[in-house]
Formats: C-alpha cells, sequence, structure tokens
C-alpha cells in the first residue's frame, strides 16, 4: 500500500483535510494543530508499516514528508494569524515566500511519488514499452560475466584478488548462458525461469548444479533462493513466483566440479493485474 502511486500524495491530502478540520473547527492554533497533525499522521505510517514493511526508505521518506506538509501547513496558518492579529500593518497573509516554499514541496512530494514506485514496482506497462521495446529473442539473452565486484570482495584484498583471479578464470573458460522467463513474471504468480549453458564451442553443459537468487534491493527478507533441474542437456528450469512486482538483482551460479561460473543481471516483474 505505502509504494502504490497516489499513496505519498493522497497522505498529504488527507493530513490537510484533518488539518483544516481541526484548525478551522477548534480553537487550536495553527502550530498546535500542525504538531498534532505530524504526530497523527507519522504515527500511523509507523504502524501501519510494521504490518506490512515497506523498506526503510520508504518509510523515511513517507514520516519526512507528511512532517515537512505539517511544518508548512503550521507555517501558512501562523502567518495567516499574525496578519489577522494586526489588519493595520496591511498585505496578505500569504506572501510569495510561502507560496514558492508551498509549491516547491508539492513537486517534491509529486516526484518522491513517482520515485517510490519506479523503485517498488517498475516503470507503469505503457512507459516501459516505450522505453524499452520487447527483444526481438523472446527475453533470452547472451550474458557474460559483467564485472561487477560485491561489497564484501572489497573488504579484504585477498579476498578481491581471488576474486580476480576467478573472473579471469571464467572469461578465459567461456562458458555461454541464455537465461530469461518462459512467460513474463507477475508478482505472486508462478513462471517459469530457464538457463540454457554451453561451453565455448557450443556443446551442452551436462551435469552442473544451477542455482541462484533473486535479490530485492529494498527489502532483503523478499530474497529468493532457488535450484534449478537439467531438463535437457545443458538446459536447466526452474518454477517460482516472486511475492512482490518492480526490479529484481539475479545472482546465478553454474558449478560443475571445481568450476564455477556467476553473473549478475536485472528483471523486473510486473504487477498483478497489469499484463497485456
Amino acid at each position: 500500500m505505502l509504494q502504490s502511486l497516489f499513496a505519498l500524495p493522497l497522505g498529504a491530502v488527507i493530513e490537510v483535510l484533518v488539518f483544516l478540520l481541526m484548525y478551522l473547527l477548534t480553537p487550536l492554533k495553527g502550530k498546535q494543530a500542525a504538531v498534532i497533525v505530524a504526530l497523527l499522521s507519522t504515527s500511523g505510517v509507523v504502524i501501519y508499516s510494521l504490518s506490512d514493511w515497506p523498506g526503510a526508505d520508504v518509510l523515511a521518506l513517507y514520516v519526512a514528508v507528511l512532517a515537512v506538509t505539517a511544518y508548512l501547513l503550521g507555517i501558512v496558518s501562523n502567518a495567516r494569524e499574525q496578519q489577522q492579529a494586526s489588519p493595520q500593518a496591511g498585505g496578505h497573509w500569504f506572501h510569495w515566500g510561502p507560496a514558492t516554499i508551498v509549491i516547491f514541496f508539492v513537486a517534491l512530494i509529486s516526484l518522491d511519488s513517482v520515485l517510490v514506485t519506479i523503485s517498488s514496482q517498475g516503470l507503469p506497462a505503457p512507459v516501459a514499452d516505450f522505453l524499452f521495446p520487447e527483444s526481438s529473442t523472446d527475453q533470452q539473452a547472451r550474458s557474460v560475466f559483467p564485472g561487477t565486484v560485491a561489497n564484501d570482495f572489497q573488504k579484504k584484498e585477498g579476498q578481491y584478488n581471488r576474486y580476480l583471479e576467478q573472473v579471469r578464470r571464467q572469461e578465459q573458460r567461456g562458458w555461454q548462458v541464455k537465461k530469461g522467463w518462459l512467460r513474463s513474471p507477475v508478482a505472486g504468480q508462478q513462471a517459469a525461469f530457464q538457463v540454457q549453458v554451453s561451453e565455448a564451442d557450443g556443446t551442452p553443459l551436462q551435469f552442473a548444479d544451477v542455482s541462484g537468487v533473486f535479490q530485492r534491493p529494498s527489502d532483503s527478507r523478499l530474497d529468493h533462493s532457488f535450484s534449478m533441474q537439467e531438463i535437457k542437456p545443458g538446459l536447466y528450469r526452474v518454477i517460482l513466483a516472486l511475492p512482490k512486482p518492480g526490479m529484481w538483482d539475479l545472482v546465478l551460479t553454474v558449478k560443475r566440479g571445481a568450476q564455477l561460473h556467476e553473473l549478475h543481471a536485472s528483471t523486473s516483474v510486473a504487477e498483478t493485474g497489469r499484463m497485456k
């Protein structure tokens, strides 16, 4: 729920409405109403997140936006109260300064809503189709090791050097890996993920141990490990369901005896009901 496109602006709108009700229908001053609204909204988001954890980054974004919204309401209402208390000073209660601040944060909230949605659910289908047209290879892609170094390898020089040696051996070995889904994956629905491995000369790589993990960048608790079965020479398959829509990282390992091949990739999982 918190990762929905409209959740963040909707929360801000509800906060404004609650503030107006308290400010107009009770004897509370603007700053007092703003403090109460800030406490209620942030507490509500924190309590809700305990039952449906969106990730610390998303929670922090919500708390910050709701707190800033309440702060702006307090500023604007306090300026209005001061103008009403001293009408002889003239002028308007809503000057260009507060207006600029409000416009800035409205734009910021809108942008943050889009970024939260993209990070957790991926691009909307029409936008993704426009920016990233489907490949003619039906989601099968030839992959080689990208050279990405995990953080653990950077902690100790010895580990890092062993890692570089493994990369060198892997490149010399020349195994070819094709991977992909048999159909576009949808969150919460089972789909077949397939890997085809061949040696440098094109011979199918048989009797290997192929396994991996789909990693959720925003919440490591959703990481999904799997092992694959060889259904015919060099072709390995597994049926799995990823629980959330959006981008997932893939770490795939192919082992045969002492030989190890590892690659990193990413995949996009569609939201239920958004498939063509």
